[in-house]
């Protein structure tokens, strides 16, 4: 029997989070730990240590291909913790089991007799620390950033190819004044291009520190070492080639603060605001019919009704987004808090990180398959945006303002509010107004398809 998955994001979304398994994945965790390990063994052979020795380019190369774990180590680590191997008994213990697996796999080497640095003076607070960072930092810079990168520059090209696209704007869901659909997706695309700069610039903290983040075993072992300095060299090689950089927290407990994983989920969270309202929104002109969607042959819309082309893409989106806000403002809220030196309650929910990037990612996806299927229908807004005349009203009486006309705004409420408008009725008003012929003129000339102030060039970017 085999196992079914029980997430979908194991099953029907696993072909869109292939990149992210690969580096946030559970094998990517035993990855991450092994680094850490060598890093930090590699460091202690550099710092002088009575009876240890320099790595030799040998051991170096030794080292740097046990990095790359293949399917056969990762399930070796998997039974020493699980089963135990030959006269090892099951450790019962993640962390220890890479110890462990390091100790199997350089004993048959030169750097055996350099096997009590692994682990040296760590708690497995250390190892994870670091290791999840890395998760975080690659998740960020390798899964996420990509497609929203993708998602801005197709909001950016639709803007710009409809900036002159003139549509109805509505507020509180009423007619409201003119604007074009251009600039409505320029907000967003400025927006998500703010959120994504902020992303670019995140920083994960960690901890390298010992058993309450004092080095006390380090000390007491070799108290003539900077270990400060050394656990920074750690951070540093693990750094090189890295875009979202790792630093050590100064001052922690056994568990790093964490203060940064809250940044950076609130960072994402605020990206999936911003599609999310974007996805309502083009749900909302796809309703109304002002956007149609591209027809995929075979597709099935509705099970029963043959005829319906649904928009599942923004609604896939929007499902998806929110649980992803759901899980990241829990992990933002419950990963900063620990219990006095700390408490192991972080354990099980520090594993779910990837899945809120998971479902943040599988809406991306959607967002960017929404996005390739649909059209603007000029069109039918423009029908829209003719049958509402009245939306010229702030026009009329800003015109009035400047003209100086004391009541303008009273004379245009009392004219328009509540009532369906013509265009020939609005035009009547202005005729019957007491006004010069200039002003009169003016407001004549006010047209529904070109009442839009700087739509186009807001929605170009040329509007500095």
């Amino acid at each position: 029997m085999t196992n079914a998955p029980l997430s979908p994001l194991d099953g029907r979304y696993a072909n869109k989070l292939t990149t992210l398994a690969t580096v946030m994945g559970e094998d990517a965790l035993l990855r991450a730990r092994v680094r850490a390990e060598i890093m930090w063994l590699s460091v202690l052979c550099t710092l002088g240590l009575p009876g240890v020795k320099k790595l030799s380019a040998a051991e170096q190369k030794i080292l740097s291909n046990l990095c790359d774990l293949s399917a056969q180590d990762v399930a070796l680590i998997r039974m020493l913790e699980t089963k135990g191997y030959g006269k090892i008994p099951a450790t019962r213990h993640d962390v220890k089991s890479v110890e462990y697996f390091l100790r199997l796999k350089l004993a048959k080497t030169s750097l055996k007799d350099r096997l009590p640095l692994i682990h040296f003076a760590l708690t497995s607070e250390d190892i994870n620390s670091v290791s999840y960072a890395l998760l975080l930092s690659d998740g960020v810079e390798k899964a996420l950033l990509p497609v929203l990168e993708k998602i801005q520059r197709e909001l950016l090209k639709l803007s710009r190819k409809e900036a002159h696209a003139v549509l109805l704007a509505r507020t509180h869901g009423q007619p409201a004044v003119p604007t074009t659909f251009g600039k409505e997706i320029r907000v967003f695309e400025t927006r998500l291009t703010r959120q994504i700069k902020a992303l670019k610039t995140q920083q994960v903290s960690c901890k390298f520190s010992g058993a309450v983040g004092n080095f006390n075993a380090h000390y007491a072992a070799f108290p003539a070492v900077n270990w400060p300095r050394a656990a920074r060299q750690v951070i540093g090689g693990l750094n090189k080639n890295r875009k979202l950089k790792l630093f050590l927290s100064p001052v922690t407990t056994q568990v790093d603060n964490r203060d940064t994983y809250a940044e950076l989920f609130d960072n994402i969270r605020r990206v999936n605001v911003i599609l999310t309202d974007f996805s309502r929104d083009m749900w909302q002109y796809i309703s109304a019919g002002l956007v149609k969607q591209k027809t995929v042959k075979g597709e099935v819309g509705s099970s029963t009704m043959p005829q319906k082309v649904n928009p599942i893409d923004f609604e896939n989106a929007e499902g998806n987004l929110q649980l992803s806000c759901a899980l990241l403002d829990f992990l933002s809220n419950k990963l900063p808090v620990s219990r006095l030196q700390r408490d192991l309650s972080d354990s099980t929910v520090l594993r779910n990180v990837p899945v809120a990037f998971g479902h943040a990612l599988v809406a991306y996806e959607s967002v960017l398959k929404g996005l390739s299927k649909i059209a603007f229908d000029k069109t039918a807004a423009r029908e829209e945006l003719a049958a509402h005349p009245e939306v010229l009203a702030e026009g009329i009486q800003t015109i009035l303002r400047a003209y100086g006309c004391e009541n303008a705004y009273e004379l245009l409420r009392d004219f328009t509010r509540g009532r369906v408008l013509s265009a020939s009725a609005l035009t009547d008003f202005i005729d019957g107004l007491d006004i010069p012929a200039s002003v009169k003129m003016q407001l004549h000339m006010l047209d529904v398809e070109t009442y839009t102030g700087i739509a186009q060039q807001l929605a170009e970017g040329n509007h500095d």
